[in-house]
Formats: structure tokens, C-alpha cells, sequence
């Protein structure tokens, strides 16, 4: 197609331009014919619409295509080379600890983790072992770290400062370019570490001085409040944690300040509105028609003034003031009196007990408290009495059954002083004695220690085999009457102990010794009734014996029969000299073993027996003087006593 002037012919792609003549306008067709098309004007004739030239669009193809290759291949070179980088750099970087850390003053940095935990455990090992000092006030408190429950975890530690493979870029660079102090990982059992801590604080902690008044004679004192200290647990605990492992594990303790509860201005008001008042006169307690007057001065003693909970509350204490004023407070009742029964001209006789009054516990107190700050007539209480039953009525002791004597025994001894005084003494004592049924009978609690103030004097008693003189010589005599009456009645023996040698004004092997405070005669009423003892003494004169006597009052409740073996196991006796001055002379004899026997019957029948088996040891002549030479013949001058027993004339009061 052809572009020329209206009504001339097209020309032809291939004809020449005439001669000297100008280019067609062909050009703007080319460079149209670079997009492949052409769009004329509008209203322009003759003109085609759009013009192909050859080659021309295969050429702009190839540059477009070069123009979009060139960016994306340069962002998959530079990818590409940043991949080898990274690639290079973790193998590079591997799992070396980052440059320039380290722990607790150690340098790990570039070690791998083997490494570094080694060195971990080779310089801080001694650290973690060694002690962690606690100061205070000048003091100095060593908390051991293990019992505290501390330890170094060095594979956490070690991990923790960067030793491991890792893809992260920042952890590659930062083991190229160098990384910071790590802490060390420190594992901790709280338990053991409070229980040190608490153990220190128990040192060091101080409770406060709580403010108090307190009164003597009829003045008050004021004692002002202090403070304490304790320490502070949990900031104890963080410290311990933080300079754990430090080349210099000190710290100061921190304490704190703890306060009363009630401050001194709380004192100084109750000094003046209570304190001050309650000296200031006595209280009158009325009870029934009957009047006690109680002094400051009996009054102070039982008086305080604590704190309890966050104030200062007055106390009278009941049982204190009762110390001090006991017979006022006493004159304002009558003690109930038990019933018991006596013997009264040959019979026993039932007394009746009496009521009594009492004024309930803590009555006192809670009554004459208020009046302590009163004046004048307001300074006077007024108790309420209540009737008090005697613990032991008349018809109890009625219904005890004691109405005629079920067993008696005598026993008789020579003449001589201590044994009246002691015998006497101590049957004195014994005598009226009242067991209900369960109670146990002790010889040493009812007598009591011999002693010239309970009324005993000197006399023979068996030490180590032989006889010495001590306070209660002759109260065995008193326990061998006994038990043998308490033996026939039927009573529970509980404990008795024969003598260590046998004297033949006793029973054969059913005799007693006791000796204060070991050894005891104890039976118990183990019957459904009553029993009352008698016991009396008929002293002995320069010409007659003297006789103990001793009687179980009670209803009968058994049939006793004795038993006793032939003698057996004799052993020979032996010669002692002895020249001191507290040497008695004695004659000795053989020693033996019997045995004893109770039968009980109840409507002539057998029902128990009981058996005692008794050793008695051979007792040695005693000479009073030194050994003689041996003779010629190879005698010493002496022979033992063979007899089968004796009366040396003492009865012990202690076993050999």
C-alpha cells in the first residue's frame, strides 16, 4: 500500500527515488513499523492503516527480553553468593563459643563446649565449694553453698554463652565479632537454701521488748518497749544466689527493723489509769458473812500487766495471789471434811463427813480485778459461795465393810531403847491406816525417811553382812509384823524383800526388810472391801521382851494357810576382823535357802497357791581387832559359827 497526494498511484516498495529527489516520508512508517502497526489520522485519504516492514519485529522482541533478563539473573547471582556466605559461615563458625565471653570472670570465648565446660569446672569449682560470708554488725555468718542447695549447671552455662550449632545468622555473627559476660546458670533447691538461711537469722534476729508493767510491794514499774531485728529471708536468698560463684562471695546481711506492738505511749497510759490505781489501797472480798482484806502488798506479787494481742491487758493470777494471801482468801470458806473410819474402844466406828463451802476457781480473781481501779467503798467485791461435798462420804465409808479384824501378828524383840523409840515411831504412823479396795500400801511413803526430825534415832541395821548402827535400826521388825499380817489376810504382795541373813526371832524365810528409799514393803487391798490397819508397839523393859502387833480390820474374804520347805543349799560362814571403832562383834552362823508358801481357800477349797523362794547368805564372825599372826599350825585364831541361825541383837534396815 502506497501513502502519496489525492488522485496520484501508489508507488512500489521496491522503485527507486527520482534523482535528486527527497526520501518518501517512509520514515515515519519505519519507525511505526518497530510496533508492527501504524494508526492514521482521522480524515486522512489514500493513507493505508498500518504498514509491515520485514525483520522489524523479531529485533524489538530480543531487546525486551534482554532488558527484564539481566535484573533477575543479577538477583539470583547475588542470592546465590549470600547462600555460599551463610553456608560458609555456619561451617565456619561451627559450635564455637562467641568471642570475648565469659563466665563468672572466666573466658570461654571461642572454645567449643567440651572445652568450655571443662575450664567452668576447673575454675570455678573451688568457688562453688567454698563457703559464702554473711556480714553483719561486725559479725560473720559462713553459709556452706552445697548444704545451701546451690551448684553450677555448666552444660546450661555453656549453652547459654552460645556453644551450640546453630542456624541463626545472629548467633554466627555474633561468634565472629565477639559476644558479652554470660551468668552462670545456678540450679537451686529452695528448701535447703531457706533452711540455711533460717538458720543464721535464728543468730541474728532479735524480737522486740514488748512494753510491760509489773508491781512489787505497792509501787508499779514501767518497762518501755524496744525494738528487734530479723533478717529479711527472701532478699537473703537472691543475695546468696547472686554472689554464689563471684570471686569474692561476701555480702551484708540485710536486716531489718521490727516493732513492737504496743508503743511506750500505750504504757505510759496504762501506768497512770491502772497501774498507779491498783497500789494505790487494799481490796476488801466479802463472802458470806465472812470478810478478807488484801494489801497492795499481797496483791503485787500476783499482779502483771502484758501484752496480748496488740495491747496491754492486766492479770491477776489466782494461784499467786492465793501464795500471799492464802489465809485471808482461805477464812472465806470451810474445807468439806471426809468421812472416815477409827477404832474407838475396840471397835471400829464410821465419823461422818461434813459439807463445806468454796468459791469457785478464778472467781477471786475475775472479781477483785475490776476493783483495782476503784476508790474507797467501790474497793469492795462480793463473792458468791457454793456448798463442796466431801470427796469421801459417810456412806462410803459405811458401805467399806470394816467390821472385825481378819488376820493379826506378833513378833518380839529384846530389850533395847532404839527399838521402842523406832518401833513406836514408826507403828505410830502406820497406825489407822485405811486402804479402799485397789489402794496399795507403802511402807516408806506412809512412814517416811528415817530421820531424827521425823522422830528416829540411832540404831543396828545390816550393811554389807554385817551390823552397823544407823537412824531406823529395828523398822524391819515393823515391816516383818506387817507383811506376815497382811500375808494371813489374804492381800496382794507387790513387794517384800527377806533379809540378807536370817534371824530367828522372825518367820523363816516370810520375813522383811526395808531401807529407805530402795527397798519397800507394798501389798494391795486387792478385795471388794475395806481395810483399816492397827499397829501399836508394848515396849520392852530391862526385864521382858518387847512385842509388835499388827491387825487387818475388813470383812473376811479369805482362807490363808502357810507352807515351808526343810532347809537346803547350807552355806558355811566366814571370820572377819575388824579393829575401827564402829566394829560390833558378832557370832556367825550357816547360810540357807528355804521356800515359802501361801495356800488361799474360800469354802474349803483350795483356789491359789503362791510360792517365794528365800536365800539367806551365811553371816561371818565379827572380831573387834586386827588379824593375829598366823601360828605355827597355820591358824589365824578364829573359827566360823556353824549355827543354823541367830539374833545378833540387830535387825537391819539395809540388805548387804
Amino acid at each position: 500500500m502506497r501513502f502519496g497526494r489525492k488522485g496520484e498511484s501508489s508507488v512500489s516498495p521496491t522503485a527507486s527515488p527520482p534523482d535528486g529527489g527527497h526520501e518518501p516520508d517512509t520514515a515515519v512508517l519505519d519507525r511505526l513499523s518497530a510496533t508492527g502497526k501504524a494508526t492514521g489520522s482521522a480524515g486522512a485519504t489514500g493513507v493505508a492503516d498500518s504498514v509491515e516492514v520485514p525483520g522489524a519485529a523479531d529485533a524489538g522482541s530480543g531487546m525486551l527480553a534482554h532488558d527484564r533478563l539481566f535484573p533477575a539473573l543479577f538477583a539470583l547471582g547475588l542470592l546465590v553468593l549470600m547462600a555460599l556466605l551463610y553456608i560458609g559461615a555456619y561451617f565456619f563458625t561451627d559450635d564455637r563459643i562467641p568471642r570475648s565471653v565469659s563466665v563468672a570472670g572466666v573466658d570461654i570465648g571461642g572454645m567449643r563446649p567440651a572445652a568450655a565446660e571443662e575450664e567452668l569446672r576447673k575454675e570455678l569449682r573451688p568457688r562453688a565449694r567454698g563457703p559464702i560470708v554473711a556480714t553483719y554488725d561486725g559479725e560473720r555468718f559462713e553459709i556452706n553453698s552445697k548444704k545451701a542447695g546451690l551448684s553450677l549447671d555448666v552444660a546450661e552455662t555453656v549453652d547459654q554463652a552460645g556453644g551450640e550449632r546453630s542456624l541463626n545468622p545472629l548467633r554466627m555473627l555474633s561468634v565472629l565479632i565477639g559476644g558479652n559476660a554470660v551468668d552462670p546458670v545456678v540450679e537451686v533447691d529452695e528448701d535447703r537454701l531457706t533452711t540455711e538461711v533460717e538458720k543464721v537469722a535464728e543468730r541474728v534476729d532479735r524480737k522486740p521488748v514488748e512494753g510491760s508493767i509489773s508491781f512489787a510491794g505497792t509501787d508499779a514499774r514501767a518497762e518501755f518497749p524496744r525494738p528487734g531485728r530479723a533478717v529479711e529471708v527472701e532478699e537473703t536468698m537472691e543475695r546468696l544466689r547472686e554472689v554464689y560463684l563471684t570471686s569474692e562471695p561476701v555480702f551484708e546481711l540485710p536486716v531489718g527493723e521490727t516493732a513492737p506492738e504496743v508503743g511506750k505511749d500505750a504504757v505510759r497510759q496504762a501506768l497512770r489509769e491502772f497501774a498507779e490505781p491498783a497500789m494505790s489501797g487494799p481490796v476488801t472480798v466479802r463472802a458470806r458473812g465472812e470478810k478478807a482484806v488484801l494489801s497492795p502488798v499481797q496483791l503485787a506479787p500476783a499482779l502483771s500487766m502484758r501484752v496480748v494481742d496488740g495491747a496491754l491487758e492486766p492479770r491477776l493470777d489466782e494461784a499467786e495471789l492465793h501464795k500471799h494471801a492464802g489465809a485471808e482468801l482461805r477464812s472465806l470458806t470451810k474445807r468439806p471434811k471426809d468421812a472416815k473410819v477409827v477404832l474407838r474402844d475396840g471397835r471400829p466406828r464410821v465419823v461422818a463427813g461434813r459439807v463445806g463451802t468454796t468459791i469457785a476457781p478464778g472467781k477471786v480473781a475475775g472479781a477483785v480485778l475490776p476493783a483495782l481501779t476503784e476508790t474507797g467503798k467501790d474497793r469492795v467485791v462480793r463473792l458468791d459461795v457454793r456448798t463442796a461435798k466431801p470427796a469421801f462420804t459417810t456412806k462410803d465409808a459405811r458401805e467399806l465393810g470394816i467390821n472385825k479384824v481378819v488376820s493379826d501378828f506378833t513378833t518380839y524383840y529384846p530389850h533395847s531403847e532404839y527399838r521402842n523409840v523406832n518401833l513406836g515411831r514408826a507403828t505410830e504412823l502406820i497406825d489407822g491406816t485405811v486402804l479402799k479396795p485397789g489402794d496399795t500400801f507403802s511402807l516408806n511413803d506412809t512412814v517416811g525417811e528415817r530421820t531424827a526430825e521425823n522422830g528416829f534415832t540411832v540404831g543396828y541395821v545390816i550393811q554389807n553382812g554385817a551390823l552397823v548402827e544407823d537412824f531406823g535400826g529395828g523398822v524391819s521388825q515393823v515391816a516383818t509384823t506387817l507383811y506376815n499380817a497382811s500375808f494371813f489376810a489374804g492381800l496382794k504382795d507387790i513387794e517384800h524383800n527377806p533379809h540378807s541373813l536370817y534371824f530367828n526371832r522372825y518367820p523363816e524365810g516370810r520375813e522383811s526388810t526395808v531401807a529407805w528409799p530402795w527397798l519397800d514393803l507394798r501389798f494391795q487391798n486387792d478385795t471388794p472391801y475395806g481395810v483399816l490397819i492397827r499397829s501399836w508397839i508394848e515396849p520392852s523393859t530391862s526385864y521382858s521382851e518387847g512385842e509388835m502387833h499388827a491387825e487387818i480390820w475388813s470383812t473376811k474374804y479369805w482362807d490363808i494357810e502357810a507352807g515351808k520347805s526343810e532347809r537346803y543349799n547350807f552355806r558355811s560362814s566366814s571370820v572377819r576382823f575388824d579393829p575401827s571403832p564402829s566394829c560390833v562383834e558378832q557370832t556367825g552362823f550357816r547360810g540357807f535357802d528355804v521356800d515359802i508358801y501361801r495356800y488361799f481357800h474360800r469354802n474349803g477349797e483350795r483356789v491359789e497357791t503362791e510360792k517365794w523362794h528365800v536365800s539367806y547368805n551365811p553371816a561371818p564372825t565379827v572380831h573387834c581387832r586386827p588379824r593375829p599372826e598366823k601360828n605355827a599350825n597355820g591358824g589365824d585364831g578364829g573359827q566360823g559359827g556353824q549355827g543354823g541361825g541367830g539374833d545378833t541383837g540387830g535387825d537391819g534396815d539395809r540388805r548387804g
